[in-house]
């Protein structure tokens, strides 16, 4: 039966970008309109940065953050009018990603959402300024080691992604040491980040976005909204908003939203676009569980079927059949993914 389907919408962080990824998405309905309307909110040319802007420009945090949210909840929107989710669908975002996550939960408006995305993203590049610091993914190890290593080199686990990721953060310094004397059968790879986002060294934009969030009204979600905190499904939307300013400075604990999301008997799961990172992340570390990221509006095909094999596994009682959707995100290997970072 249709309520008895188990989809749970997933919102990418900044990692994920990359030039020209809005242009798919111009000819959907009502995306003029909405983008005129946040460009002229942030300041930004949403639409210039998401088609004609190359990839030195639009990785510039204070850019990548507000285009990225602007265009999951493009997507979200074009989504609910080819897919009726049941209300109950449980939502979770990455990162910058839960201020879309929050959004498509009822917590603030879509607009609220850009506004927050272009206020946290400026305030944490201009954070990068006061101190060289860096971002690098360890890839597999075993993860009490890791998360002693880094403790030993003064470096936080910024990001636990789950499925063998976990990304360390700090002083330059001690990143170059981590990669010269890595834990046991781990792998070192150093991102392309202007610093070490969700660590201490964010706590100048964690103030600042704290003072524009209160000028936003919130509504408690109407769907389930997990936190990045603890993975926890979260029910205040003035929590909601407590926990999204000082995630700027705490780690991302994707790997217990993926519990969560476990827990709650997860069959599928559609990752909003930019997609790809999320989807792997799943396809790795939640055995069983369909991932489809919905990449451009063609992708809509296999959302589709995707939304069938559940229907068809929630009538006929046979879980294998949602295994029948060819995701993208078959393809996407560990370091693909290691990016999704803030």
């Amino acid at each position: 039966m249709f309520s008895e389907r188990v989809i749970a919408l997933l919102a990418p962080g900044q990692g994920s970008q990359a030039p020209g990824m809005l242009a798919p998405w111009l000819e959907t309905e009502g995306a003029g309109e909405r983008l005129a309307e946040w460009s002229e909110a942030t300041g930004l040319d949403l639409v210039r940065l998401g088609t004609e802007a190359d990839a030195d420009e639009i990785k510039d945090t204070s850019v990548t953050q507000p285009l990225v949210v602007a265009l999951t909840l493009l997507a979200a929107e074009e989504l609910r009018r080819q897919v009726d989710l049941p209300a109950d669908t449980p939502v979770a975002g990455h990162s910058v990603g839960e201020l879309a996550a929050a959004a498509l939960a009822g917590v603030f408006s879509p607009l609220d959402a850009v506004r927050l995305a272009a206020v946290r993203g400026r305030e944490m590049a201009a954070a990068c300024a006061f101190e060289e610091t860096g971002m690098t993914a360890v890839l597999g190890g075993d993860s009490e080691e890791v998360l002693a290593r880094l403790d030993e080199l003064g470096l936080d686990a910024a990001n636990r992604n789950g499925a063998g990721q976990i990304v360390a953060a700090g002083p330059i310094a001690a990143l170059a040491e981590l990669d010269a004397n890595p834990p046991a059968e781990a792998r070192i790879r150093p991102l392309s980040v202007a610093g070490a986002f969700h660590t201490r060294f964010m706590a100048t934009a964690e103030e600042a976005l704290r003072k524009h969030a209160e000028s936003v009204s919130v509504s408690d979600p109407v769907r389930p909204l997990l936190s990045n905190l603890d993975g926890a499904v979260v029910t205040s939307g003035a929590e909601v908003l407590r926990r999204l300013v000082a995630q700027v400075t705490l780690p991302v604990r994707w790997d217990v939203c993926m519990t969560t999301l476990a827990d709650r008997g997860i069959t599928g799961a559609i990752e909003l676009p930019p997609a790809g990172a999320l989807a792997g992340l799943v396809k790795r570390g939640m055995t069983g569980v369909t991932a489809v990221p919905l990449k451009t509006p063609a992708s809509f095909g296999k959302v589709l079927t995707l939304v069938a094999a559940q229907d068809g596994a929630a009538t006929d009682g046979n879980p294998g059949s949602a295994e029948s959707v060819t995701s993208d995100a078959a393809r996407t290997t560990p370091a693909d993914t290691s990016e999704t970072t803030r």
